[in-house]
């Protein structure tokens, strides 16, 4: 269910950004706001600039033209001196601000050579300072919240792809982030683990007031958890709405078609 809290103050806002590789121009001038515990579902075809939106709030990738927002901040800027002009913001400025964010790949990522609580206690202990004993009961408690109290010592050699994505999820959490990116979570898995990964966003969704920012063609997922949908084509936003609005009515002729080829 969508979550039924009102969205709060503004979390994160595209400014007129473009990015392009090379010739091609991947999104074109995208204005975007998401408000803090806003769940925001992006729907398009494949190239549609979903996936880049996710990459340049991981500084992935860098803008072309335009600023990204997050927290009311420059986030891919930063001035150039007191009251200075902004321009692209150097590590300094990025490190503690994408410490905010957690992101869930396609690819789970996961270190081979590590059990599952050393996956998820890796990043608390070395880039928030976490000691071992807080860092373990975070993971703990989170290994609980994915449904994976019980493999805390496996590799993820040992585990199925639906696992190795649950870790991948306890671990972007362990972070406590304030934005959590989805970057279609289930697309690498068989279908018959796509149910227990998204039952378990499904979760996440309920128990927290984390913003969250999720691009997937899992169009009964979207409907669950999003307060909003926007479909994108050719790096523009064609369409947003509430999801039952967006998904049983659309008003744009490309949103009817690709909700119709997805559903």
């Amino acid at each position: 269910m969508p979550s039924d809290h009102a969205p709060g103050a503004e979390k994160v806002r595209f400014d007129r950004v473009t990015k392009r590789f090379g010739d091609q121009t991947v999104l074109d001038g995208l204005d975007l706001t998401v408000a803090a515990g806003e769940r925001v579902t992006l729907i398009g075809p494949s190239g549609s600039g979903k996936t880049t939106i996710l990459r340049l709030l991981m500084t992935l990738e860098r803008v072309t033209d335009g600023v990204v927002h997050v927290d009311g901040e420059p986030f891919s800027h930063m001035p150039s001196g007191p009251g200075g002009a902004l321009v692209p913001a150097d590590e300094r400025h990025l490190a503690p601000r994408r410490r905010r964010i957690g992101m869930v790949f396609q690819q789970f990522n996961l270190f081979p050579h590590m059990s599952v609580l050393a996956n998820v206690t890796e990043a608390p202990r070395h880039v928030l300072g976490l000691d071992g004993d807080e860092a373990a009961a975070r993971a703990r408690d989170l290994l609980g919240l994915v449904g994976l109290a019980d493999k805390e010592d496996a590799h993820p050699t040992r585990l199925s792809g639906g696992q190795q994505q649950r870790v991948a999820i306890a671990r972007a959490l362990a972070m406590r982030p304030e934005l959590l990116l989805l970057d279609e979570v289930t697309s690498a898995l068989d279908p018959e683990l796509v149910a227990e990964v998204l039952d378990v966003l499904r979760d996440v969704a309920d128990s927290t007031d984390i913003t969250m920012l999720c691009v997937t063609h899992e169009m009964g997922f979207a409907r669950d958890i999003s307060d909003r949908i926007l479909m994108f084509d050719g790096g523009r936003v064609l369409e947003s709405g509430p999801p039952e609005r967006l998904l049983d009515a659309p008003e744009h002729e490309r949103t009817q078609a690709f909700v119709h080829s997805i559903t």
